[in-house]
């Protein structure tokens, strides 16, 4: 039975559609209304605000915690400095991605990891050489995200830190309602946004003061189904949707390198070993035989196949993430399309998709599975460069 997080309370009493999931064994808000659209909206053009506690939390303590995590990550993070925030992900032995997440370091000796599925028991099992201290965090540590235009003057009217000083992929530590937290200025929307962290005890406190500050700016409570449509306008990957860890992979097939899943440029290769550099390096010297590609449908195809049946086009309410074929001029499968969605913003329809490398190519028109009253057809697609939106605001 899922559990709760620290602001349930405040986010069940707002949950008028009663639309709930369960993420990382937790309760998690699909959408507040019965459709996302105003938290969407919000989203691109106020502030929203979501709880992602359930992400796993792990704090790294001790002498050896560089040189630990550089040893079990694809980046050297012993040249992280003191207050900054890097993204990457990690591997097993064969250079197979087990999960993607950030690292934080709060201190000479302190670093934050978050991950989307479990990673305790194979932190501890590499750390035995290292003098290195592991606590799951995830439960006494809460998190927000306050993300959209309007974030960084939401969060100047409630907190203490420094916003206008908060360069990207940055944290800083800070006072809200009389509680300590850290800021970092992070997210999974691909806009401007940061994510505040919290002792669970304090974290209704910091949910209070946050929306009492938002008002003015239109804030609004938004859930899982606004971010994930506005994650794969950013291109952003999800564990077990765009790929699987290799840890609960049952087929080899099934698993992913980084260079695979366009995270290739997160691998540092030419420096002291970590776990999966041999196989990578190898990967690297002969080239991948898979590609993540952004995907763009072809509008006007996409409404002349609704035509031909009577139907005006239909597109999900939605992000989809039932996977679909992809073919290649001659209608031999190359990939599949594993998330999409209707932009609102764009007015575009976009799918992450993966595919033999040799398809990847950006402009390269493929085809995509519809299905259109009961029936399989193919609309043409072509290959686009991701992030599909980009505002400069995200990292200014």
């Amino acid at each position: 039975m899922p559990v709760t997080t620290p602001f349930h309370p405040r986010t069940s009493e707002l949950c008028s559609s009663m639309l709930w999931k369960e993420w990382a064994g937790h309760y998690a808000v699909c959408s507040f209304d019965v459709c996302h659209e105003r938290e969407y909206f919000a989203i691109r053009h106020a502030a929203g605000l979501i709880d992602v506690s359930p992400l796993k939390k792990y704090e790294v303590r001790g002498r050896d915690a560089a040189p630990f995590l550089a040893r079990v990550m694809v980046r050297d993070i012993r040249k992280l400095r003191v207050g900054r925030v890097i993204y990457l992900c990690w591997c097993d032995d064969d250079g197979k991605v087990i999960d993607d997440g950030t690292v934080s370091r709060l201190d000479d000796h302190h670093y934050r990891v978050t991950a989307n599925v479990p990673a305790l028991g194979w932190l501890e099992r590499l750390a035995t050489p290292f003098d290195v201290d592991i606590e799951d965090s995830s439960e006494r540590i809460g998190a927000l995200a306050l993300q959209g235009p309007m974030s960084r003057e939401i969060l100047k009217a409630a907190c203490d830190a420094d916003l206008d000083a908060l360069e990207f992929f940055r944290i800083t530590g800070g006072t809200i309602n009389r509680t300590r937290v850290e800021v970092s200025r992070t997210g999974y929307t691909g806009d401007l946004g940061y994510e505040i962290w919290v002792e669970r005890d304090r974290a209704l406190d910091v949910w209070d003061a946050v929306v009492a500050a938002g008002r003015p700016f239109r804030i609004e409570p938004a859930g899982l189904n606004a971010m994930d449509v506005a994650r794969i306008e950013a291109g952003f990957i999800l564990n077990g949707v765009d790929y699987f860890s290799a840890h609960h992979c049952l087929i080899d097939s099934r698993k992913s390198t980084p260079f695979e899943i366009g995270l290739g440029w997160t691998v540092k290769l030419d420096r002291e070993p970590f776990v999966g550099r041999g196989a990578l390096r190898r990967e690297k010297e002969r080239g991948s035989a898979w590609a993540l590609v952004g995907l763009e449908y072809d509008w006007d195809e996409y409404e002349a196949l609704f035509a031909d049946v009577g139907l005006p086009p239909q597109v999900p309410g939605g992000a989809w993430r039932a996977g679909v074929p992809v073919y290649d001029g001659g209608g031999s499968q190359v990939g599949q399309a594993t998330s999409g969605a209707w932009s609102p913003i764009l007015k575009k329809n976009l799918a992450l998709a993966s595919v033999r490398s040799e398809y990847a190519e950006v402009g390269k028109t493929l085809s995509v599975e519809v299905t259109v009253e009961y029936r399989r057809r193919r609309v043409s697609a072509s290959v686009a460069r991701t992030p599909f939106f980009d505002p400069e605001r995200k990292r200014a």
